[in-house]
C-alpha cells in the first residue's frame, strides 16, 4: 500500500529536502508553504500522515492542527524551531502525535514518521529484498537466515540503497539523507562507511557506477 503524507513547512529547501528524502523512503508526498491551502488538502484528500511546521504564513501550525483534528484522525508530526515547554504542551494539547525540533537529521525525522505509521497499522514492520531482510525499528538486518552486524550509519546506508533498488544513489544524496541536509563534512566518510559494509555483506550486492554513485543490485540480491 501507498502511504500518503502531507508536508506542511514554509521554507523552501527544508521542504524540498525532506519531501526529496521521504519520496526516497517509498513515500508520496505532497507539499503546502502555507496553513490555508494545506487546509484545503486536507479536506479533498486522504492522508496517512501529516508532518507539519508551526510557524506558518496564513493559518499558523497550531491553528491548522485544531482544523485538521475535526476531520481527520490522521498522525500529524510537529516539525517546528519552536523548542520551548509551552509550544509543545500547546501542540500536544491540540493533539499532535508527536514533535521533532530543528535542526534535525533526515534519518531520524523519517524514523519518527515511521513510528506513527506503524502505530496506525500503515507501515510493515521489515522491508525484504530477496535473502536480505532489514528490520527499521530494530536496526537489524538479516542475509539468506544469517544476522548481519552493523552500526547504525551503515544499516541506514543499506537501507536507502534497498529503498531505491536498482536504482544509483548518489554520494550527495548518502551524504544529505544518511547525515543531514546540515551536515559540513565531504564524501569521505561515505567512502569508508560503504567500504566497511561491504566487508560485512555477500561481495556483488553494492556496485560502484563510476562518477554517478552507489546502487544494490537487483538479480544479485535475488538469487
Amino acid at each position: 500500500m501507498k502511504i500518503n503524507i502531507l508536508l506542511v513547512e514554509d521554507d523552501e529547501q527544508i521542504c524540498r529536502t525532506v519531501k526529496k528524502y521521504l519520496e526516497s523512503a517509498g513515500f508520496l508526498v505532497d507539499a503546502c508553504f502555507n496553513g490555508d491551502y494545506a487546509l484545503e488538502q486536507v479536506y479533498s484528500k486522504a492522508y496517512h500522515l501529516i508532518i507539519l511546521d508551526i510557524m506558518l504564513p496564513g493559518m499558523s501550525g497550531q491553528e491548522l492542527l485544531k482544523e485538521i483534528r475535526k476531520i481527520s484522525d490522521a498522525p500529524v508530526l510537529m516539525m517546528t524551531a519552536l523548542d520551548d515547554d509551552d509550544s509543545q504542551l500547546r501542540a500536544f494539547s491540540n493533539l499532535a502525535d508527536d514533535y521533532v525540533t530543528k535542526p534535525f537529521t533526515m534519518q531520524i525525522l523519517v524514523k519518527r514518521a515511521e513510528a506513527l505509521l506503524r502505530r496506525s497499522g500503515h507501515l510493515k514492520k521489515e522491508i525484504v529484498a530477496g535473502s536480505l531482510i532489514l528490520y527499521p525499528e530494530s536496526y537489524q538486518s538479516v542475509f539468506g537466515g544469517q544476522s548481519v552486524p552493523l552500526t547504525p550509519r551503515e544499516f541506514e546506508i543499506l537501507l536507502l540503497l534497498v529503498q531505491n533498488k536498482g536504482k544509483i544513489v548518489s554520494q550527495e544524496s548518502l551524504l544529505t539523507k544518511v547525515w543531514g541536509y546540515d551536515f559540513d563534512g565531504n564524501e569521505g566518510v561515505v567512502h569508508v562507511h560503504m567500504r566497511n559494509l561491504r566487508g560485512k555483506i555477500p561481495a556483488g550486492i553494492i556496485t560502484t557506477v563510476k562518477g554517478a554513485g552507489y546502487r544494490l543490485e537487483e538479480q544479485q540480491n535475488e538469487a
